[in-house]
């Protein structure tokens, strides 16, 4: 009879512990996304939602989709829609799913502002490129480095490389910015990152935005489920849960409450935005 309830009872053990959710999420994500504080911030509503932890990984967005195809990650928190669109089609993603975009911005040293007056988007990096004007690339295949590389190349043709005022950092948002700051150049950054580095400043910094408001220059985030036929390993039912609960009407309005200075970092546009 012990034997019988010790044998129902290691049964129900296994039963149970096979249908037990898993209570992580491995994220990959950017620099972008993680400079802002944004995670740090859902990381907590989410968990309190859900029971689920969530564990990221802030890389570049080349980096953060070679995590996905290597099944380092069960979900991808990226903005770079071509690469996006390329990592779907082979197989390795899927489930792409708008959540909310920024822009780009093109930021100096506040003594070179005057250059760049009343200057469109083309104009200003043709006067850096014939003026020689220090500008920092973060030169590592993130979604930024991505966007600033097509810029360049809309601009003057070609993207730089070798220039003796072209400076690739290898590094993220906030660093590449902080060596522009103190080499007084030039660097283009997310919005978002930007009034996360002037917040640490006390809202006091020696960059100004010398160029913005350009159609070319929007910056979409996307969320998207690594494929498990590829990796089986990977939690595809926490990845639809995490992608159903930022693209909800609660993840949504988190997204636009989040500010520092009183200014928004970021725009929800699940519900709106139709392809990127």
């Amino acid at each position: 009879m012990k034997k019988h309830i010790l044998m129902t009872i290691l049964s129900l053990a296994v039963a149970f512990s096979l249908n037990a959710k898993d209570t992580d999420l491995v994220m990959a994500t950017t620099t972008s996304t993680d400079n802002t504080g944004l995670l740090d911030d859902i990381y907590p509503v989410y968990k309190k939602a859900t029971g689920v932890d969530i564990k990221w990984t802030a890389v570049g967005t080349g980096k953060a989709l070679e995590m996905g195809k290597n099944c380092d990650a069960d979900i991808l928190f990226v903005h770079s829609p071509a690469v996006e669109k390329k990592f779907v089609d082979e197989g390795y993603g899927i489930d792409r799913t708008p959540v909310m975009y920024n822009d780009f911005i093109l930021i100096g040293h506040k003594s070179l502002a005057d250059k760049f007056k009343n200057k469109s988007l083309k104009e200003t990096f043709q006067i850096i490129e014939n003026e020689k004007i220090k500008f920092f690339s973060r030169g590592d295949k993130s979604g930024t480095n991505n966007k600033e590389i097509a810029v360049w190349k809309a601009a003057i043709g070609q993207a730089p490389e070798k220039e003796s005022w072209y400076n690739q950092t290898g590094q993220g948002m906030i660093s590449t910015i902080n060596i522009a700051a103190e080499q007084k150049g030039v660097t283009l950054t997310d919005r978002g990152t930007f009034i996360k580095y002037e917040h640490g400043l006390g809202g006091k910094s020696d960059f100004e935005i010398i160029s913005e408001g350009d159609a070319n220059l929007k910056n979409f985030y996307s969320v998207i489920a690594v494929n498990p036929k590829n990796c089986e390993k990977a939690d595809y039912e926490n990845a639809t849960e995490f992608i159903n609960w930022i693209t909800s009407d609660d993840g949504q309005k988190f997204i636009e409450d989040f500010k520092l200075m009183g200014k928004p970092l970021f725009t929800p546009d699940a519900k709106t935005r139709k392809e990127s």
